[in-house]
């Protein structure tokens, strides 16, 4: 059993996605094997808000290149999440806008 903080990673604070806030939207980074419906409960386990929708895309890691050596960076996957109308704002992000 995953517990809600294996799900959810790390909130993501973009341009874009503090513009999104306004119409109840948040985005996070979750673990890569994580559903919609478990990244749903998630969300509304750590911070007590009614989630109405969650889209997902998969992110692909880009190439790092230091001096001669070459690698890439990590596949991940990052999850939008749209609030209710009568739900509250997360309270993590009311002192960044």
């Amino acid at each position: 059993m995953r517990t809600p903080q294996d799900i959810i990673i790390s909130p993501i604070v973009t341009e874009h996605s503090l513009e999104c806030q306004a119409q109840n939207k948040y985005t996070f980074k979750v673990a890569t094997d994580a559903n919609k419906i478990e990244i749903a409960k998630a969300v509304r386990d750590l911070f007590g808000v009614e989630v109405k929708k969650v889209n997902t895309m998969h992110c692909r890691g880009r190439a790092k290149r230091v001096g001669r050596f070459e690698g890439n960076k990590p596949d991940w996957k990052k999850a939008i999440v749209t609030l209710t109308d009568d739900s509250k704002p997360i309270e993590f992000f009311e002192g960044m806008i």
